[in-house]
C-alpha cells in the first residue's frame, strides 16, 4: 500500500488523532511498554488529558524479566502523571514463547516456585482474583484484548499504542491490514466488543521520536543512552521481553548493559546463554536467514531428522502444527504432497515447501507463525492436543 502525504508534520498529526480519540471515546488508556515509542505516545496523550482534565487508564504488563532501568523509568512517569492517570501494573503469570530452547519452549512471568529476575513492584497486580477473566498462564495475546474489554465497562473503548509502521514489516501490516475500523480512520482498528486500538503515531520515524524529546525535554528510557554507548544504532534499539522469536536478537546486550540482570536472566529460563551467542548468527544454528541441510538429505528428510531430535513434547507440538499445514495444502492442489523446495519459499509470502518446515523448526519457532499460525488459546491447548492426535491418525500423518 503506498503512503499518502497528508500535507502537515507528524507531530501536529499525533496531536489530531489523540484529540480525534477523546472527543469519540468516553473510556480510553494507554498501553505502555516504557519504550521510546510507547513513552512519546504517553506524553502527548497526557498533555491532551490535562487540556480535559481527564483521567485515562495506563497498562503495562511487567514481563519479570525486564532492564532494571526500565522499571525506574516507568516509576518515574508514574509519579509525575499520578494525578492524571489510573494504573494498572500487571504483575500476573502470562505465557509467552522461549525461541532459545526446545527443552522449554515456553515460559510463565512471574511463574509459582521459580526465583524471579525480581521483586514484585510495590504497586502491582498480582492478586489472581483481580480480573475476573484472568487464568493462571494465559497468553499476552489473551490477556490483553480481554482487558480492552474489561476496562470498556461495555462502553465505547480506545487504547492507545505506541508502534510505528516504519520498525518492523509486522508493524506496518498491523496497522494497514483489512479489519475493521473506527468511522474508517486508518490508524484504529477493532479490538472486539466496542474496543478499537489507535495508533497515533505510526507514521513517525525513529528521528522524530529523539527530535521530539530534545526538543520539548520530555524524560525517556535511559536504557537507550547505554545502548547508543554499546554502539546499537537507533534504528535496531528495542525493549520488551528478551526470550521472544525477534526479541532473542537482543540477548546479548544485557551482559553489558546490566551485568547483574543479565545473571539472573540465564538462571530464569533454558537457553537463554545460547540465545545471546548466536541469535544474531546466520544459518542453521538458530535458523536466521540462509539455512542448509546435511549432505544426503532432501529437506523432507531433514525435518523428520529435526523432529525426531527435539524433547517429545516439543516433537509433538510440532508434529500437530505440520500436520494441520500438509492437510490444509493437501485439499489445495497438493494432494501427492508439497514441494521440497520452491525459489523464495523462505520468505515473507507463505509457499508451501519442506524447507520452510525446516527453518520454522530451526528457528524454535514454537506456534509456527512462519507458516502463518497463531498461537493456540492456552485454556484449549489440551483439548487441542487430543483432537490432532485423532486427526493425525484419521489423515495418515505422523501417526
Amino acid at each position: 500500500m503506498a503512503k499518502k502525504p497528508l500535507g502537515i508534520d507528524v507531530l501536529t498529526a499525533a496531536r489530531e488523532r489523540i484529540a480525534y480519540t477523546f472527543d469519540n471515546f468516553p473510556r480510553i488508556y494507554v498501553s505502555f511498554s516504557g519504550g521510546k515509542d510507547s513513552s512519546v505516545m504517553f506524553h502527548l496523550v497526557i498533555d491532551e488529558a490535562i487540556k480535559r482534565n481527564r483521567k485515562v487508564g495506563v497498562l503495562f504488563v511487567d514481563w519479570e524479566a525486564q532492564y532494571n532501568a526500565t522499571i525506574e523509568h516507568i516509576t518515574h512517569m508514574i509519579d509525575l502523571y499520578k494525578d492524571h492517570i489510573e494504573l494498572y501494573w500487571i504483575t500476573l503469570p502470562l505465557l509467552t514463547t522461549n525461541a532459545v530452547s526446545m527443552y522449554e519452549p515456553e515460559w510463565i512471568c512471574w511463574e509459582r516456585g521459580k526465583e524471579w529476575v525480581r521483586e514484585l513492584p510495590r504497586f502491582s497486580i498480582s492478586n489472581y482474583g483481580y480480573f475476573d477473566f484472568y487464568t493462571y498462564g494465559m497468553t499476552f495475546e489473551e490477556f490483553v484484548p480481554a482487558f480492552g474489554q474489561w476496562y470498556g465497562k461495555g462502553k465505547l473503548t480506545a487504547c492507545f499504542v505506541g508502534i510505528r509502521s516504519d520498525e518492523s514489516l509486522n508493524r506496518y501490516r498491523t496497522i494497514v491490514r483489512d479489519k475493521s475500523k473506527f468511522e474508517d480512520k486508518g490508524f484504529t482498528t477493532w479490538m472486539g466488543k466496542g474496543a478499537y486500538n489507535v495508533y497515533p503515531i505510526y507514521d513517525w520515524k525513529v528521528q522524530d521520536i529523539w527530535v521530539y524529546n530534545a526538543k520539548f525535554n520530555k524524560p525517556y528510557n535511559p536504557i537507550y543512552d547505554r545502548m547508543h554507548q554499546a554502539g546499537v544504532s537507533i534504528h535496531q534499539m528495542r525493549i520488551c521481553e528478551p526470550y521472544g522469536d525477534e526479541q532473542r536478537k537482543g540477548l546479548w546486550l544485557y551482559h553489558i548493559l546490566e551485568p547483574d540482570t543479565w545473571g539472573k536472566l540465564v538462571a530464569r529460563v533454558n537457553g537463554a546463554n545460547q540465545g545471546a551467542l548466536y541469535a544474531k548468527e546466520s544459518g542453521n544454528i538458530l535458523g536466521n536467514i540462509k539455512v542448509s541441510k546435511p549432505e544426503g538429505h532432501t529437506w523432507e528428510s531433514f525435518a523428520m531428522l529435526l523432529l525426531g531430535s527435539m524433547p517429545t513434547t516439543t516433537s509433538e507440538h510440532y508434529k500437530n502444527k505440520i500436520a494441520v499445514y500438509l492437510k490444509w495444502y493437501s485439499d489445495r492442489g497438493y494432494s501427492r504432497g508439497i514441494p521440497d523446495y520452491l525459489q523464495g519459499d523462505t520468505g515473507s509470502q507463505d509457499m508451501p515447501s519442506w524447507r520452510r518446515i525446516c527453518k520454522v523448526l530451526l528457528r524454535n519457532d514454537y506456534w509456527c507463525k512462519g507458516l502463518c499460525f497463531s498461537p493456540t488459546k492456552s485454556a484449549a491447548y489440551d483439548k487441542y492436543q487430543k483432537l490432532m492426535k485423532r486427526r493425525r491418525q484419521q489423515w495418515g500423518i505422523f501417526r
